[in-house]
């Protein structure tokens, strides 16, 4: 979760401007795609107004549009790991910011999402997370999908990754994450055993922490 959360806030970090009040409906104005208004995100959303306009120029910085693609997510979010290929994780981050399937991510999209990871309970970040994890969306996460999941990590992270990898190192993860996670050893992990296993584990908690305060 660290490396979605830590890559798509950085680049909304932009500078305030001097003045505090910005006349945004003139600035959503121009673009393609008009957001909803900020006083409706506001309330949909953990973030406060100022955060919402800080959020949206960073937003609009790399999207002029208001809306993004596939292709171009692809290529801002390969930015932060020069070193790997993030092209399939991103995949499928790109697919879960994406909810309506809609093939791009809107303004909307981005904060709600972005939210639920920054402000949201342990619960909603933890069902965001399974639904990163659960590729097919049938509410299960199976070995297969789990495989696929750590690949696209590796491969983002690339030489970076430490220790190096072994041939058998994605079996490995895979298999331990499923002797922590799947209760009932039925073979898939489902979303109750995911938060449950989750909850008993103090390093992903104290993950889900890290970025609270980040905006």
């Amino acid at each position: 979760m660290g490396a979605v959360v830590g890559t798509l806030t950085l680049q909304t970090r932009q500078r305030r401007p001097s003045s505090d009040r910005v006349d945004d409906d003139l600035e959503l104005s121009v673009v393609s795609h008009r957001p909803e208004g900020l006083e409706k995100l506001e309330a949909q959303t953990n973030f406060s107004k100022k955060e919402l306009q800080v959020l949206y120029r960073g937003f609009k910085n790399e999207c002029p549009s208001g809306v993004v693609n596939e292709e171009t997510f692809k290529q801002i979010y390969s930015q932060f790991f020069p070193h790997g290929d993030a092209s399939t994780y991103a995949h499928y981050l790109f697919n879960a910011f994406d909810s309506s399937h809609s093939g791009s991510i809107k303004f909307e999209d981005f904060v709600t999402a972005l939210s639920i990871l920054l402000r949201g309970t342990t619960t909603e970040k933890l069902e965001w997370t399974f639904n990163l994890y659960d590729i097919n969306k049938d509410s299960y996460i199976n070995k297969a999908e789990m495989t696929d999941i750590v690949k696209a990590i590796y491969d983002m992270m690339g030489r970076f990754t430490y220790p190096a990898l072994k041939t058998d190192t994605t079996k490995q993860h895979v298999d331990a994450f499923f002797l922590k996670m799947d209760k009932n050893r039925d073979g898939v992990v489902t979303l109750d055993e995911f938060i449950l296993s989750c909850q008993e584990d103090e390093n992903i908690m104290r993950s889900l922490q890290l970025f609270e305060n980040v905006i």
